[in-house]
């Protein structure tokens, strides 16, 4: 197929890198703009960014002049899509006049997220959620419009719940996260905080892990979503781990459920058949790790190229029903690559093409 010309937004930061690596090879995507700070917009990409992430930048956009944010991208696409990788204040601005202006906005930012009209999206849990696009549209009179990836840590800890609640119904859900360094950005938490340490803070995290599973595993009629009635309590902790987000999570089911069943529901589950048809969708999707010392960041964090869960320690729970382990790649599957993967369903979808 010829390829749909793409931006980014926020291009020089860390997300916007792993957006421009990820996206330099894609078989359906072609990246033609790049957007940046006062301090690089003007200059070639290569000289504008401080390149932080491994490997080296891609040749086919090394040379792109980044441009400022606004929407006059000339980007041919119908509607013309844009990443956005910026920051949460910014995107918060500049996301709607993007919309507005008929592009289409696939975000990885939060400014957005808890809209109403605004589809939270992961293909495998909810692809029918971009209904809520045509309501958008007609609220806001665009052409455009702004699909939002879910945070990082909430990923991790929801295609089990997402297995669960299809299978014996999910009533209660606690979770606690271990969180990579790398969600923090770059430079991040400084090393006198985080050596020999865990902060048991991240600004904001508890919140968005309490709700957005409630959009997410909501279910989608007459144009809105209705939440998921699901009770909640997170806690979110920084630890010493460069790339990988861990979460412990004890769910109530709607009955009960032992091990054994818990273990089999992860094992037989199968995503929706159009995720088979995106091309950034690992084969084997859901891995399950009878180990007892698994999941762990380091050893599982890469597998389906950083954009597999890997699930573990199922168990019974004497306060709630079952207990388990989960992890993904929170800088791929849980930031970059997630909205990719997006972008793709929209593609099959229809809203995003030539």
């Amino acid at each position: 197929m010829k390829k749909i010309p793409v931006g980014v937004l926020g291009a020089t930061g860390t997300v916007g890198q792993r957006f421009v690596q990820l996206l330099a090879d894609h078989p359906w995507f072609e990246v033609v703009a790049v957007t940046g700070s006062e301090r690089t917009a003007g200059r070639p990409f290569r000289e504008g960014v401080n390149w932080v992430i491994g490997g080296t930048i891609p040749t086919t956009i090394a040379d792109l002049i980044v441009q400022p944010t606004e929407p006059t991208l000339e980007i041919t696409g119908k509607p013309p899509v844009v990443f956005s990788a910026l920051p949460t204040a910014e995107a918060r601005e500049w996301e709607p006049k993007f919309a507005a202006a008929g592009y289409a906005v696939v975000t990885n930012a939060s400014a957005y997220r808890m809209t109403p009209d605004v589809p939270l999206l992961i293909p495998e849990i909810n692809p029918e959620h971009t209904g809520l696009i045509a309501t958008q549209r007609a609220n806001n009179n665009w052409q455009g419009f702004i699909v939002a990836s879910p945070n990082c840590s909430t990923t991790s800890a929801i295609l089990p719940m997402k297995v669960f609640q299809d299978t014996f119904g999910l009533e209660a859900a606690l979770i606690v996260t271990m969180q990579a360094l790398s969600g923090a950005g770059y430079p991040g938490v400084s090393s006198m905080d985080i050596i020999d340490n865990v902060v048991p803070y991240i600004g904001g995290e508890d919140t968005k892990l309490e709700n957005e599973p409630k959009k997410m595993l909501g279910s989608f009629r007459d144009g809105a979503v209705q939440f998921a009635d699901i009770r909640t309590s997170a806690q979110a902790n920084r630890v010493p781990v460069i790339d990988g987000h861990l979460a412990s999570v004890s769910v109530k089911l709607g009955r009960h459920v032992s091990a054994e069943e818990a273990i089999a529901a992860l094992q037989s589950w199968q995503p929706p058949q159009i995720c088979r048809e995106l091309p950034t969708s690992p084969a084997e999707l859901l891995v399950y790790r009878s180990e007892s010392d698994r999941p762990q960041p380091r050893l599982d964090r890469d597998t389906g190229d950083g954009l597999a869960w890997t699930v573990g320690k199922v168990r019974e729970c004497d306060v709630l029903d079952i207990r388990y382990m989960a992890i993904t790649h929170n800088t791929l599957r849980g930031a970059a690559s997630g909205s990719i993967l997006n972008a793709e369903l929209l593609v099959k979808q229809g809203f995003i093409g030539y």
